[in-house]
């Protein structure tokens, strides 16, 4: 049976506004989008890493609630949970990440990877040591086993590093991937001041050919054949994306997908694609949870 391992970090945020804590949820485009797989049913698998404290305890509880299995994430005992706050105000919105680490990292026991099955991976992992070293060997093992490779190239904000630095990183990621999702933020970060459309052919479609665009008015197009779609506006574009992931990853499993399909889908065929994602996309959202 064709299964979703999914690679990401594991995080708890917390918004606050005026100086006051409102809410706290699961973050990460990667485990919301996991948690909407596992509640429609779907064998998915995550690869993380949490400390064995409390706030380790709230993402493995969501996960395991929404039939995510766990026995990939990696629960060291020293350090603390990565932990992001996010203050906003009437000025903007900034972002305060927290967390501690051992000095062995990422010592996850990799699932099983047959032909066709789903990889989905992305985030900080993928471009930064050390993690990203044992990620790509799995990411690698997946390509050469024919499964489906879905990435997410960016990452959190309110991290601060030269982009220019992991470049060779971000371009072996899309060597080996299928399908790239990238929202206009994510663009204008790895590729400033180029377009969407620059930013595909300058880079990305030499390495991959299937490349959906997420415009900040929620408009999807797919690069290269100018197929789109119009998203509902929405200001949880945590929960919207994980949705539209997932929605993506779904419409793969349905209409029995393979790696070698993935090439020959017409533009019809991506048009359907698109407006179903969309659909969980708006369910997403609308979630406390940030998953359907």
């Amino acid at each position: 049976m064709r299964k979703i391992i999914a690679i990401g970090e594991s995080v708890l945020d917390t918004l606050f506004r005026d100086g006051q804590p409102v809410r706290s949820f699961v973050g990460g485009r990667i485990p919301c989008a996991a948690a909407s797989l596992g509640s429609l049913g779907l064998p998915c698998y995550m690869v993380s890493e949490c400390t064995t404290d409390s706030v380790g305890d709230i993402i493995i509880n969501y996960l395991t609630r929404h039939n995510v299995d766990v026995h990939s994430v990696d629960r060291y005992p020293d350090g603390a949970t990565a932990f992001s706050a996010i203050f906003e105000t009437a000025e903007g919105k900034r972002i305060v990440n927290y967390g501690s680490y051992p000095k062995t990292r990422f010592d996850v026991v990799w699932p099983r990877i047959d032909e066709d099955d789903i990889l989905l991976f992305g985030s900080l992992y993928s471009i930064d040591l050390p993690q990203r070293e044992r990620l790509f060997e799995l990411v690698k093992y997946a390509h050469e086993r024919k499964a489906i490779i879905v990435y997410l190239p960016g990452f959190q904000h309110g991290i601060s590093f030269r982009i220019t630095k992991v470049m060779p990183h971000l371009l072996e990621n899309l060597e080996v991937s299928d399908l790239v999702i990238a929202h206009q933020s994510d663009i204008d970060t790895i590729f400033p001041n180029e377009s969407a459309e620059e930013a595909y052919h300058n880079h990305i479609e030499f390495y991959c050919r299937n490349y959906l665009h997420i415009g900040n008015d929620l408009t999807v197009i797919m690069g290269g054949n100018g197929v789109s779609a119009k998203g509902e506006q929405s200001t949880n574009l945590l929960g919207w994306q994980a949705g539209f992931t997932a929605g993506i990853i779904q419409q793969f499993f349905d209409n029995d997908i393979t790696h070698d399909g993935l090439r020959d889908l017409t533009p019809q065929q991506w048009s359907h694609i698109l407006t179903q994602a969309l659909t969980m996309a708006h369910q997403a959202a609308q979630s406390p949870d940030n998953c359907v």
